[in-house]
């Protein structure tokens, strides 16, 4: 804690959320409480049902599991806080903030790179069928999660890093809901020349690379699925890969509609698109992913008959 009060004069930061307005308070802590509660339900159920159903037992509903996992504990790191907010002060430590930010984004980019694991599977499983056990071995699969979930780490410590190093001694206000780097980078009022380079070089990278990897999987399996000759073969194989192509859509248009902006720009639009890819992507995954599942329904009520017996 000393090392940060030499850095910075601001010991703590106000959190505007998403509303200053104290009408909005309690109607908006009722609805990100019930997204919350659905987001964890929702995500525990998906990872209990693979667990019980050895039909499910595949690379794919391995890292489908871990997916789950991971987004109930990114939900975690943001609607907590938001929700303490709603009701009482809406004030964070500086330390408070920075952690906050730390698991955000190390969790956050995780989700970004099973995403990509999760598109490589599909065009594994589509265009080499063959090989597919052998490629996706369990020994394979659990390097790609342990990778996964390693590199973003190293990733977000350098951001945070860089950003201990500035000085904050204006407003300590945050126009956001969570202690987001683009908003604090507007409060220094020391240089973020550093700070702002890297996120344009390093930072685009390490997110650019895993949406490649995904584009790169679906033209791989685009042209796999167009020399199918029979139209239910095509279904099938586009039916196997429909709900992963919605998440990533979802999660990665309202990333880069946010992070591909100047940071003088970042306005009320991006703190709504924000919410699509930290909250609201984690609470829709597990119906995308089982709605339109047959294999994810027979688990799900095979779990629910399970509990009921």
């Amino acid at each position: 804690m000393e090392r940060l009060n030499q850095t910075s004069s601001v010991s703590e930061f106000i959190l505007l959320g998403l509303s200053s307005r104290p009408e909005d308070q309690k109607p908006l802590f009722i609805l990100f409480l019930i997204i919350y509660l659905v987001t964890i339900t929702g995500n525990l159920l998906i990872i209990l049902a693979i667990h019980y159903d050895p039909q499910l037992h595949t690379p794919m509903y391995f890292f489908l599991s871990v997916l789950s996992f991971i987004d109930i504990w990114y939900t975690t790191t943001i609607v907590p806080r938001m929700l303490v907010n709603f009701l009482s002060h809406k004030t964070i430590s500086y330390a408070g903030c920075l952690t906050q930010m730390y698991f955000t984004y190390a969790l956050g980019n995780t989700d970004s790179y099973l995403l990509a694991v999760m598109a490589y599977d599909r065009y594994v499983a589509i265009c080499d069928p063959f090989h597919y056990v052998t490629i996706m071995s369990h020994h394979r699969c659990v390097l790609l999660v342990a990778f996964s979930c390693s590199l973003p780490h190293f990733h977000t410590l350098l951001h945070i890093l860089l950003l201990n190093q500035l000085t904050f001694c204006n407003s300590n206000v945050v126009h956001h809901f969570f202690c987001d780097i683009n908003p604090l980078l507007k409060l220094s009022c020391s240089s973020i020349f550093v700070n702002d380079l890297i996120i344009k070089t390093e930072g685009l990278v390490f997110w650019v690379t895993p949406f490649l990897c995904i584009v790169f999987s679906y033209v791989r399996i685009l042209i796999a699925v167009l020399r199918i000759s029979t139209a239910a073969g095509k279904r099938k194989a586009f039916s196997t890969c429909g709900s992963h192509f919605t998440v990533v859509i979802l999660f990665y248009g309202s990333v880069f509609y946010v992070y591909l902006q100047p940071l003088s720009s970042y306005t009320v639009p991006d703190r709504v698109a924000t919410l699509v890819y930290t909250v609201l992507s984690s609470m829709l995954n597990p119906f995308i992913y089982s709605l339109r599942n047959k294999d994810m329904k027979r688990g799900l009520r095979k779990l629910m008959g399970r509990r009921k017996s």
